[in-house]
C-alpha cells in the first residue's frame, strides 16, 4: 500500500479526540435535560399548590341561637273553701232484711243436681266417629278388643238395622223414581245413647222414616277420648233405588 500524500492529514489520528469531545457534548446535553424536567415539575407543583389554596372554601361560620324559654307558669290562685251551715234535712231509709226465716215457706225449690249436670254436659267434647280414640261398642261387639274392629262391628249393626227396618216403598208411593238419598247425622253421647239425630232428603216422609228408624239403634258403651267420655258425630247416607213399577 503506498503511503498518503499528506499524511498529517489523516483523520485517523485524532479518533481518540473525536470520541472524548463528543462523549462530553453528550454528557452535558444529558444534564442540562435533567436540570429543565426537575426544575418545570418544581414550578408545576407550585401552581398546583396554588391553585389548591386558592380555591379551598372556608367553612361557614354557623350562628348560636339562644334557645328561648317558656313563660313561667301563672301563679296558683289558693281556693277557696265556703263554709255552709249544715241545715239540710237528711232523710234515713230504712233497710229490710232480704232474709227469710225457717218458719216461712218457700216458695221456690232449684235442684242443684240438674244443674250440676247439665254444666257437665256443656263440657264434654264431641269427636266425629272417624277421629275417636275408642269408638264406642255396640251390643254384640265387646267380642273384638282392636278400635278398628268395634268400628267396622258398629258400622255394620247400624246397617243392619236400617235395612232390616227402612220402608223403601215410600220412596215409590211418593213417585219418586231412581236412586234416592237421605243423609242422617245423630251424636252418641256420654251415656252411650242415640241424641240430636238431623235428617235431609227428597221428601218429608222420607226424613221421618230415616229417623224412625235410627231411634231403634241400641244403647251402647259411650266412646273415649283421652280416658274420658265423649259425643261422637255418626254420619250415615240412607241410600235406595225405586225401581219402575215397584
Amino acid at each position: 500500500m503506498k503511503a498518503k500524500k499528506y499524511p498529517k492529514a489523516d483523520l485517523n489520528n485524532y479518533r481518540m479526540i473525536f470520541f472524548q469531545v463528543g462523549l462530553i457534548i453528550s454528557l452535558g446535553i444529558t444534564y442540562i435535560g435533567i436540570q429543565w424536567s426537575s426544575d418545570s415539575s418544581a414550578v408545576l407543583g407550585e401552581q398546583e399548590l396554588n391553585i389548591n389554596m386558592i380555591d379551598t372554601e372556608t367553612p361557614p361560620v354557623t350562628e348560636m341561637k339562644m334557645q328561648e324559654l317558656p313563660p313561667p307558669p301563672p301563679p296558683v290562685v289558693p281556693e277557696i273553701i265556703e263554709v255552709i251551715e249544715d241545715e239540710l234535712e237528711v232523710e234515713e231509709t230504712i233497710m229490710e232484711s232480704t232474709e227469710t226465716s225457717l218458719d216461712e215457706a218457700m216458695t221456690k225449690v232449684i235442684k242443684v243436681e240438674a244443674i250440676k249436670e247439665e254444666k257437665m254436659e256443656e263440657s264434654i267434647e264431641e269427636v266425629p266417629f272417624v277421629l275417636i280414640a275408642n269408638v264406642p261398642v255396640y251390643p254384640g261387639c265387646e267380642v273384638y278388643e282392636d278400635n278398628a274392629s268395634r268400628k267396622q262391628c258398629l258400622s255394620n249393626k247400624i246397617q243392619e238395622i236400617v235395612k232390616d227396618n227402612f220402608n223403601t216403598n215410600l220412596g215409590a208411593d211418593l213417585g219418586l223414581k231412581g236412586i234416592n238419598r237421605v243423609f242422617v247425622v245423630f251424636t252418641i253421647d256420654h251415656m252411650g245413647k242415640v241424641t240430636n239425630i238431623r235428617t235431609r232428603g227428597p221428601h218429608e216422609d222420607l226424613e221421618k222414616e230415616a229417623m224412625r228408624v235410627i231411634q231403634l239403634i241400641s244403647d251402647m258403651i259411650p266412646g273415649y277420648q283421652r280416658n274420658k267420655p265423649v259425643k261422637v258425630t255418626y254420619n250415615l247416607p240412607i241410600t235406595f233405588e225405586v225401581r219402575p213399577g215397584s
